[in-house]
């Protein structure tokens, strides 16, 4: 399904404001400075050229381009691996406040586990909120090295992130991506996390206990079956969401638009009648061939 739903929306950008991320470039911008394209530290120099010409790099006036390696993610996770290979990348254009977030994948058949939905839930984690965002890979990957680089961008920026919103966020990549590959579909893993998030910056829970009511209630809600490990990740998480310094109405708000970006977005697929009927036309092929084989 994760791919499937890759296909339909690879021109899909994810954005809370719904700002414009074709817009005419007016040259370098003086108030956030140039954007900043940050390499993964093990990209070969074929790589990386691949990777600059996906993230139309030529394409800016001006940009800083810096490396994210094994070392950063020990800077911002607090159990990361120095050692870890790093190959997704990212072009991080910053925004005025207010203007959202864009989040898109510009080779998501490169980009396996991590979605546009998924960095903007752990962005907003990480306090990151006003920015256009493209992720690019020159060969399948993960996607979570991109996160840790934009991280570091944020930083050569001169912003101060706190680390332990960041390690925070790193937690919630890994956890929906190991919910994804439980079986449940990526957009209604982000639209778990996000309803869950929104409940807590509404509701205000003071205990992990409340945490777990308000989680229960939404995979019961959005009819999402978990393993009992899983749901106790998902518990675990959002109690360390909770007790981070956020400030949650302001939080709020940016959950309900990030929520009805999803909501679109699972029913464009629903109400896709080409997707049905090519869903028809396999199993029909399908059950063609058994019978070929048995005839």
């Amino acid at each position: 399904m994760k791919k499937i739903i890759t296909g339909i929306t690879l021109t899909f950008a994810l954005a809370f404001m719904l700002p414009q991320a074709g817009s005419a470039n007016v040259g370098i911008n003086e108030k956030f400075g140039v954007p900043i394209v940050v390499y993964g530290g093990n990209l070969s120099d074929a790589e990386k050229e691949s990777v600059a010409k996906d993230l139309d790099v030529a394409g800016e006036t001006e940009v800083e381009e810096i490396e994210v390696t094994g070392q950063d993610l020990i800077t911002y996770i607090k159990d990361g691996d120095s050692r870890a290979r790093m190959y997704s990348s990212a072009k991080i254009t910053r925004k005025d406040a207010g203007e959202g977030l864009v989040i898109e994948i510009v080779t998501p058949d490169n980009i396996t586990q991590v979605t546009n939905e998924m960095y903007a839930n752990a962005m907003l984690t990480a306090g990151i909120e006003d920015a256009t965002v493209e992720v690019a890979a020159p060969k399948p990957v993960t996607g979570h090295s991109a996160l840790v680089g934009i991280y570091k961008a944020y930083e050569v920026n001169g912003e101060q992130l706190d680390p332990e919103r960041t390690d925070v966020a790193n937690d919630e990549l890994t956890v929906a991506t190991e919910i994804a590959d439980s079986g449940v579909d990526d957009a209604k893993v982000s639209e778990l996390l996000t309803e869950i998030k929104k409940q807590i910056a509404e509701q205000d829970p003071a205990t992990k206990e409340e945490v777990q009511t308000i989680v229960e209630e939404q995979l019961t809600k959005l009819q999402i079956e978990l393993s009992p490990e899983d749901r106790q990740l998902l518990v675990d998480l959002m109690d360390r969401i909770r007790q981070l310094d956020i400030d949650f109405s302001k939080w709020s708000t940016q959950l309900e638009d990030l929520s009805k970006t999803i909501e679109d977005k699972i029913g464009t697929v629903v109400n896709d009648e080409g997707f049905w009927q090519s869903v028809k036309d396999f199993f029909n092929k399908l059950i063609d061939g058994v019978r070929g084989l048995v005839s």
